[in-house]
């Protein structure tokens, strides 16, 4: 009697399909179209509704708009739609990477200490230096950033030992740096006087409000971002082959020290990025990589465009609900996203218990 055929799991199903090149280029391309259509329609959607077809027309070089309407569209809500873009994208690939570099599904782009940082030095821009601008950028965005790249220096050197790098003293060495650079921010609390405005200012940007850049920011971002994507397409077969197992990848010549100071590097670029842009929101680059994992497999190659382009789509949409559910306020972006990640959080802590005790 023949057995009983099981049914493809649907991530089965969905790496089966698109496992031929016609199939990923397929996915690309939609995903590509989903971004264009999200654009369009985070431009009409606000406080003041703008219709599709003028925004189309204007997008296109027309002008189809008040100027009420165009001075909404072009120096508020553009600027904001390509920051959550970029901010989607980079934290995407940044987790995506360090998911690689620590072959765990775990990892997120704060996974090193970034996030305590970036946390100490947001304080320190709007407790101490609120009307401070650096290069265009609040003094709590630059800071934020520095911040972050100060803690993630911190934990590499407290983690190298001769020379080397463990992945599990990375790991114990960014937790407690983060920490107590988190905790550290407590003392700055305490010196606001200003009737609770710097820690209301604060407690929204540890929940992941976009900024309202402007365009020479954007630019900036823009060219920061390509950088990033750019220099982790060689990190990409790197990964692929860290993935067969530190001593076998040795074995076959790749040099893990500077394979993990490269990732690290670049993948805290592409945090600074979302950082400064928006804050620390999580779940972001957590949930996107492993997602297009289930789908195209584990071939890092194929998972960076992909990756990049639905986190930009993931945080667009993410942050148009945060804007509109009860305009004319609005959530912290990162109210949102914890939502929708806490519990696929939980989902992938339940399939490792499974395969742990399977």
């Amino acid at each position: 009697m023949a057995g009983k055929i099981e049914p493809m799991r649907p991530a089965a199903l969905a790496r089966a399909l698109f496992a031929r090149r016609s199939g990923y280029e397929m996915l690309l391309a939609a995903f590509a179209l989903a971004l264009l259509l999200g654009v369009a329609v985070a431009a009409c959607l606000g406080a003041v509704p703008i219709p599709l077809r003028n925004v189309a027309a204007t997008l296109l070089g027309g002008h189809a708009l008040t100027s009420d309407q165009n001075l909404i569209l072009l120096n508020i809500r553009l600027p904001r739609i390509l920051a959550a873009i970029m901010a989607g994208s980079a934290l995407s690939v940044s987790g995506l990477l360090f998911q690689g570099l620590f072959r765990n599904p775990l990892a997120d782009p704060y996974v090193i200490g970034s996030s305590g940082g970036a946390v100490l030095g947001a304080a320190v821009g709007i407790f101490l230096f609120p009307q401070l601008s650096i290069a265009g950028f609040s003094a709590t965005a630059f800071l934020g950033v520095l911040g972050a790249i100060c803690s993630i220096s911190l934990v590499y050197a407290l983690a190298s030992v001769n020379g080397r790098t463990p992945v599990v003293a990375l790991l114990l060495a960014g937790f407690a740096v983060s920490t107590m650079l988190s905790y550290c921010s407590y003392f700055l609390e305490i010196m606001d006087h200003d009737f609770g405005t710097g820690l209301r200012v604060l407690t929204s940007w540890l929940r992941g409000t976009m900024a309202q850049p402007t365009w020479p920011q954007i630019a900036v971002m823009a060219c920061m971002v390509l950088v990033g994507m750019g220099a982790s397409l060689p990190l990409t077969r790197k990964l692929n082959t860290l993935a067969l197992g530190e001593e076998y990848a040795a074995h076959l010549g790749l040099h893990l020290q500077q394979t993990r100071i490269a990732v690290i590097v670049v993948g805290s670029l592409l945090t600074a990025v979302a950082v400064a842009l928006g804050g620390l929101i999580s779940f972001v680059g957590l949930i996107v990589p492993h997602m297009m994992r289930m789908i195209l497999g584990p071939d890092h190659v194929r998972l960076l465009p992909a990756t990049a382009l639905a986190g930009g789509i993931f945080l667009l949409v993410a942050d148009t609900a945060a804007r509109t559910m009860i305009a004319p306020s609005e959530l912290p972006v990162g109210v949102l996203t914890a939502f929708i990640g806490g519990p696929f959080f939980l989902y992938l802590l339940r399939q490792a218990k499974k395969e742990v005790f399977a």
